[in-house]
């Protein structure tokens, strides 16, 4: 089943941690969002691989918007 990554916020791609095929787990950084002069981890929600990365770096997410799909 796909689990969709969403950015918790607006803000900048900072760096993306993940690869396509990558395996993660529960609470790994897949994102780095910056707003705001911060930079703001976008986490696993659980284990699994991952499937489509829909941004890159550089790119302008809101709030909502999703990332990475895993399976």
């Amino acid at each position: 089943m796909a689990v969709n990554v969403q950015s918790e916020m607006t803000g900048l791609v900072w760096r993306i941690e993940v690869t396509h095929g990558q395996k993660v787990t529960k609470n790994q950084e897949l994102i780095i969002i910056e707003s705001m002069k911060m930079e703001i981890p976008i986490v696993s929600p659980e284990d699994g691989v991952v499937k489509e990365i829909l941004v890159k770096e550089e790119d302008f997410v809101s709030e909502g918007d999703v990332l990475i799909v895993l399976e």
